[in-house]
């Protein structure tokens, strides 16, 4: 390479740092910097009345796992947090699974129609990006609950004589965070099934394959890639769910989110709350990761 040329080369490289230089400062002002102060507040003693003493202590981490027994004030592990931790696991599992099995059929139909009516499916799927999550959780909130549409229609339909109690439970939070959060799911599996080869399909058949063998051995191994990524845009946000967790799980059925602002409100232990973020934190890039690996794996399988 000529000098001329390495010249050139490092004028378009600094034109481009100095384009970007602008949008990388926001993003270490608006994403970076906070990052580290809830760090640092994850060091530090807790304050008598809330906020942070800039003395270092590792209490806000040993309560990420463990409590003091309120008789000898022993180290006993923290069966609450661990249950809380848990529960928001498993009920973001739960709703990823939901959504794949309600997602994958609409995702399905989405794709084999014509470009026009595609189109306006998409569109319908998109409509509820439009409304706030606040405004469409008390939507749900009104139907489920006791005096709500769904029981009204039952009740005046003679199937059943008492009001269904969905409303602060499991059920409710699962129904929420599923309707919520299912557009997540069917996009990327929409993007994935649309480039997906149905001569395939004609092919499985030709060699006498059942329909459950052609969904199990041609589809869902090409189609994998819109199911990873829609899974982890799923489990993601509904393990930090807050707003769903709080008007459909009335406080009582709390998730990490709520535990985490319970700390920096009522509980007034912003070094736990700050433990508990980085933890969530730690716990989402581990997917993330996850999910980073699984695909450089298929890239270098070709």
């Amino acid at each position: 390479m000529s000098p001329a040329e390495e010249a050139r080369i490092r004028d378009e490289v600094k034109s481009a740092w100095a384009l970007s230089a602008p949008a990388l400062i926001v993003l270490a002002l608006a994403a970076v910097a906070p990052l580290l102060i809830v760090v640092v507040y994850s060091f530090l003693s807790p304050g008598q009345y809330g906020g942070i003493e800039w003395n270092f202590s590792l209490s806000g981490w040993a309560g990420v796992l463990f409590e003091h027994d309120i008789f000898d004030d022993a180290l006993k592990l923290a069966d609450g947090n661990l249950t809380i931790f848990w529960r928001s696991v498993q009920l973001s599992f739960v709703t990823t699974v939901l959504t794949f099995l309600v997602g994958f059929p609409t995702a399905w139909f989405i794709a084999t129609r014509p470009p026009k009516a595609r189109a306006l499916w998409l569109f319908l799927i998109t409509i509820p990006f439009w409304t706030n999550l606040l405004i469409r959780t008390f939507a749900i909130n009104q139907i489920i609950r006791n005096e709500g549409v769904m029981n009204t229609l039952l009740m005046k339909a003679g199937i059943i004589s008492s009001p269904i109690q969905l409303t602060y439970t499991d059920t409710a939070l699962l129904i929420g965070m599923v309707y919520v959060y299912l557009p997540l799911m069917v996009l990327p599996l929409f993007a994935t099934i649309d480039r997906f080869d149905m001569r395939l399909l004609e092919a499985g058949y030709d060699l006498y394959a059942s329909r459950w063998q052609v969904l199990r051995r041609v589809i869902l191994p090409i189609v994998k890639p819109g199911i990873i990524a829609g899974s982890i845009l799923v489990f993601v946000p509904c393990l930090g769910a807050y707003v769903t967790p709080r008007i459909l799980g009335g406080g009582k059925n709390m998730m990490i989110g709520n535990f985490i602002e319970l700390q920096f409100g009522q509980g007034k232990n912003w070094p736990l709350g700050a433990a508990l973020s980085v933890t969530l934190l730690i716990i989402v890039t581990i997917a993330l990761l996850a999910y980073v690996r699984t695909i450089s794996g298929e890239r270098k399988d070709g």
